[in-house]
């Protein structure tokens, strides 16, 4: 009896040992399997039923001359010289203003009112200075003919001389003063002089920033109000130091904003000399047309044509995207195609760069996400 079961103890173990010498081998087979199965997954097979309701089109890879583009972003701006800050220059009590920031201002529009004693002293002064300027012209006169005929002394002419014209230059002075506020000197008399000014548009826009409020007093280094003349705005773009070499003045931009869909269109005027500390310089492009939608301080996409190159390409359409990876399908024949990575370039007039070589392959270029959902529906049955 023990002979036995020491008999079926061994055979017992012999079988387990040849069950873990075949496992290694069972491990390779199913590995092999796997692969044929990812292998396999890459291709997909249509029936001629199915091929001809898919609508599927061929054609090889085609040499086009496609121009790559660049795709930066920037900011819609005005140059400085069309942002204008509003200032009185002897200060002032504002009296009246109704203005608001966005509101349209022509140039030489009444922006507001200002008064304050000062503005009649100067004219005060200028009148006083105009009558007495009279007087010493007259005398200057009188005093050159004595002298002339040696009738008084040349002293007396001199000191008649000097008043004279340094009282020229103070009438000159207070009638630049005068101007600068805006009161017409030569409108001026006893009869009309006014306590109040007013401050008048210098330029033709709209309101950006209102800083003063009636009654307030404003001192000359008081920005009231600031204008912005949207006449020349131009799209300042943001590019890396790697791109600039690549642009030039002249060069076209298309260009759109995030939430709306027109496009339009800009050229370089102008490109910085400079790298900032982010190693990227500034681009000055001005638009072809002007568009009331276009405000200051806008965010705009931008498109750059750069080089022409003759490249190898195929229609959009046939190129197909899973899992962030670009692919294209091969006819192989017997209505089987291949999906094949591909690394693509530039994309413009509905054709797009493909810099994987695919000489001599038919590739399908209509109705290619079909093959893609036919695939991938088969892998999950």
């Amino acid at each position: 009896m023990k002979k036995i079961t020491l008999l079926a103890y061994s055979f017992g173990i012999i079988l387990l040992s040849c069950k873990e010498k075949k496992a290694p081998d069972q491990t390779v087979n199913n590995k092999a399997e796997t692969q044929a199965a990812t292998v396999e997954s890459n291709e997909v097979q249509l029936t001629p039923e199915q091929l001809k309701a898919a609508g599927l089109e061929t054609q090889p890879v085609t040499t086009r001359d496609m121009h790559t583009i660049l795709k930066v972003n920037g900011v819609i701006d005005v140059p400085p010289q069309n942002i204008v800050s509003v200032s009185m220059p002897m200060g002032g009590y504002l009296k009246s203003m109704q203005l608001l920031p966005g509101m349209q201002v022509s140039k030489g529009q009444v922006m507001a009112v200002l008064e304050d004693p000062q503005y009649i002293q100067l004219q005060q002064d200028y009148l006083v200075a105009k009558s007495k300027l009279r007087y010493l012209e007259a005398d200057f006169f009188r005093q050159k003919e004595l002298n002339e005929s040696k009738a008084n002394s040349d002293k007396v002419f001199q000191q008649v001389k000097s008043e004279y014209e340094a009282q020229k230059v103070l009438l000159s002075a207070l009638r630049e003063k005068l101007q600068l506020i805006n009161i017409h000197p030569d409108k001026l008399t006893d009869g009309n002089i006014t306590r109040s000014v007013s401050l008048y548009a210098p330029i033709s826009g709209y309101v950006s920033k209102v800083n003063a409020n009636p009654g307030k007093y404003v001192s000359p280094t008081d920005v009231l109000f600031e204008l912005i003349n949207p006449a020349d705005l131009h799209l300042n773009l943001t590019v890396f130091e790697k791109d600039l070499v690549n642009l030039a003045p002249g060069q076209k931009v298309v260009c759109y904003t995030n939430d709306n869909g027109e496009r339009y269109a800009a050229t370089i005027h102008l490109i910085t000399r400079n790298i900032d500390e982010n190693r990227a310089g500034e681009v000055h492009c001005h638009f072809e047309k002007y568009d009331k939608r276009l405000l200051p301080g806008m965010f705009m996409n931008a498109e750059i044509a750069l080089n022409n190159a003759a490249v190898s390409a195929l229609p959009t359409d046939a190129v197909v995207k899973w899992r962030n990876k670009t692919y294209v399908f091969v006819a192989t024949g017997a209505n089987r195609f291949t999906m094949t990575p591909v690394e693509t370039g530039a994309s413009n007039d509905g054709y797009t760069e493909i810099k994987t070589a695919m000489a001599d392959k038919k590739i399908v270029t209509r109705n290619a996400y079909t093959l893609l959902m036919k695939m991938k529906n088969n892998e999950e049955e």
